[in-house]
C-alpha cells in the first residue's frame, strides 16, 4: 500500500485533524485559543483549515497551552507539522495551476484507491502527451509556454500509475470522451490506442458509458474520489466543474457516499472491463 511517506497534503490534513481534536479535548474554543496565544481569530481558523502551514515555534507553543497528557503525542505532532511543510515536486508549479488541481495531485500522490469519472475528455491521468498538448488551449486561452508547463504537470501527475505499490485506479469514461475528436485523428487513435494499454495493467480498470445508456446521473459533471490507506484519512471528493475538493468527514460525508453510489450506478450502466476494452479497440480501428 501507498501511505509510508504520506504527501506533504495528507500530513496537513492529518495535523489540522489533531489541533482541532487537542483543542476540543481541552475545552477551549477558538476565540479563547486565538486570544491567549496573542493570534488573530483568522490565524486560528486557517490554521486549522489547513489553509496555511504552521511553524514549530507556533506549534510547539500551541500545544504547551493545550496541557497534553501524554508527553509523547507532542513529539508526534511536532514531526507530523514538519512533514507538513516539506516541499513536493508539485509545489514549484504554483504560481501556474490552480490550488485545487495541487491539492488533488497531493492526495493522488498518497491515494489507495482513485474512482474517476469524466464526461467530456479523457482523465488527466490517462491522457497521451499530444492529447493534454491539443485539449489544453481549448480549456483556458493560454500562453505556448503556459501549455507546455501544464503538459508537464500533467505528465507528471501520471507516474503515479507505475509508482511502488500504486493506487487502485477506476476511471469510468461517457462515449462522448472517447468518441470527441481532439486534436486530429492521429492524435485520437494513438490516444485510444494508450487507453487499451492502460486498462491491460492490474491496477488500472477502464469502462466506458454508452451513449445507449440514455441519460444517466453522471451527467452532473466529471468528478474524482481518493481514499488513503490509513483508516484515519478521509476520502477526498474533487468536483472537476468546480474545481472545489471536499474532505470526506461528519458534515461532508453525505455528498462524498452520493457520488460513490453514482460512480457504481455508472459501473452497472458501462459495457464493463472487458466489453469497453472491445469498445476502444474498434473505435481506434475506426479512426485509422
Amino acid at each position: 500500500m501507498a501511505g509510508d511517506n504520506p504527501s506533504p497534503v495528507v500530513q496537513r490534513r492529518r495535523l489540522r485533524t489533531e489541533l482541532r481534536k487537542a483543542r476540543q479535548d481541552a475545552g477551549l474554543t477558538q476565540e479563547q485559543v486565538a486570544a491567549a496565544m496573542d493570534w488573530s481569530l483568522s490565524k486560528m481558523i486557517r490554521i486549522e483549515a489547513g489553509s496555511v502551514g504552521i511553524s514549530t515555534t507556533d506549534l510547539k507553543a500551541l500545544l504547551k497551552h493545550y496541557k497534553l497528557d501524554d508527553p509523547d503525542q507532542e513529539d508526534q505532532l511536532v514531526a507530523l507539522g514538519r512533514a507538513a511543510r516539506e516541499r513536493s515536486w508539485w509545489s514549484a508549479y504554483r504560481d501556474v495551476a490552480p490550488p485545487g488541481v495541487l491539492q488533488l495531485i497531493g492526495y493522488e500522490a498518497a491515494s489507495y484507491i482513485i474512482r474517476n469519472f469524466e464526461t467530456l475528455l479523457i482523465p488527466g491521468l490517462l491522457q497521451t502527451e499530444d492529447y493534454a498538448r491539443a485539449v489544453t488551449p481549448s480549456l483556458a486561452e493560454e500562453t505556448t509556454e503556459r501549455v507546455d508547463t501544464l503538459v508537464e504537470i500533467r505528465m507528471r501527475r501520471q507516474e503515479q500509475v507505475d509508482r511502488d505499490d500504486p493506487p487502485l485506479m477506476f476511471f469510468i469514461l461517457d462515449e462522448a470522451a472517447v468518441r470527441r475528436l481532439v486534436g486530429s485523428k492521429n492524435v485520437m487513435r494513438r490516444q485510444i490506442h494508450y487507453l487499451s494499454e492502460m486498462a491491460a495493467k492490474p491496477n488500472v480498470t477502464i469502462e466506458i458509458v454508452p451513449f445507449t445508456a440514455g441519460a444517466h446521473p453522471g451527467l452532473r459533471g466529471p468528478f474524482v474520489i481518493i481514499e488513503f490507506p490509513d483508516p484515519g484519512d478521509d476520502d477526498v471528493l474533487y468536483l472537476e466543474a468546480r474545481g472545489d475538493l471536499i474532505r470526506g468527514g461528519i458534515s461532508e460525508e453525505g455528498e462524498v457516499s452520493a457520488h460513490r453510489e453514482v460512480f457504481e450506478q455508472l459501473r452497472d450502466l458501462s459495457l464493463g472491463p472487458d466489453g469497453s476494452v472491445t469498445f476502444l479497440r474498434k473505435l481506434a480501428g475506426e479512426l485509422s
